[in-house]
């Protein structure tokens, strides 16, 4: 099954709540997101379905080892997109949407080189 891009944006999502708080819940997820509560739930259901996810019975939101893999990506890609857009002197704020849109769409081949650009 394959991932859309709310579902990369629902996984990143889960990366960094766990890595700030712990755990995550799917709370957590609505407030971080600014959704509701019933669209996170329906979000749940289908990357538990991809094998993205796991939930325990007290509503804790893991990563699977695929879930994280997936995750650990945009996740690297937002964050070196958001640098390098930065570093070409857009704002800070404009960055960070626009690399929230690029990292889904950008093919890997481009993704490379703009790694290996910035460490240059």
């Amino acid at each position: 099954m394959a991932i859309h891009e709310s579902g990369e944006d629902y996984l990143e999502t889960i990366f960094i709540l766990n890595q700030k708080n712990g755990s995550v819940r799917s709370i957590d997820i609505a407030s971080h997101m600014n959704y509701s509560k019933p669209s996170v739930s329906r979000a749940m259901s289908i990357l538990r379905e991809a094998g993205m996810i796991s939930m325990d019975d007290d509503g804790s939101i893991h990563l699977t080892e695929k879930g994280e893999q997936k995750a650990s990506g945009v996740y690297e890609r937002h964050r070196i997109l958001t640098e390098f857009l930065i570093s070409l002197g857009v704002s800070p704020e404009t960055a960070e949407k626009d690399a929230c849109r690029i990292e889904h769409d950008l093919s890997e081949e481009t993704f490379d080189k703009i790694k290996q650009f910035k460490r240059e």
